[in-house]
């Protein structure tokens, strides 16, 4: 058997889980850079996912906290989707990825981690960023920190 070895996923194994909503309760502490909130919009906000498909993976959620698509009021759908396509060109221009996988995952069946609280998924992708490891192995590589990723996403994350 081979063996990889990631000793910083330690961190993440051990850390505390949280207890309640991570979309309702990051926002309401002045904590950005530690909780990994990129930007705050009027009624939603965009954060780095802890624990990333890819590095730059974003998450887009309204400070509101509702579970179901058609439950969103009409200006929260729209600053989704204009926080989504800021999404998309920041990461854009500083990770240069080739593609991206852009989605809301509705319900645990469907794949939702944090079912009650909508929130849309922003993944950069690259040519080549799958391969034997999770196929194989079973494990998926990522070759940057988060912390890595929201420092050079974090200064491109504003509004003119």
């Amino acid at each position: 058997m081979k063996r990889i070895f990631a000793p910083w996923r330690i961190r993440y194994i051990a850390a505390p889980k949280h207890e309640g909503c991570i979309f309702c309760d990051f926002p309401k502490k002045e904590e950005d850079e530690k909780n990994l909130i990129l930007y705050r919009g009027e009624t939603s906000f965009v954060m780095m996912n802890n624990y990333p498909y890819n590095p730059g993976h974003v998450m887009i959620s309204p400070y509101r906290h509702v579970g179901e698509l058609e439950n969103l009021e009409n200006d929260e759908i729209a600053e989704i989707m204009l926080l989504t396509q800021k999404s998309v060109r920041v990461i854009k221009e500083v990770m240069k990825p080739d593609g991206f996988n852009i989605g809301i995952n509705l319900g645990k069946v469907a794949g939702a981690g944090i079912a009650d609280h909508i929130h849309m998924h922003v993944v950069p992708r690259w040519e080549g960023d799958t391969n034997f490891m999770p196929v194989i192995g079973d494990v998926k590589v990522i070759p940057e920190a988060v912390e890595e990723s929201y420092k050079k996403l974090k200064e491109k994350f504003i509004f003119p």
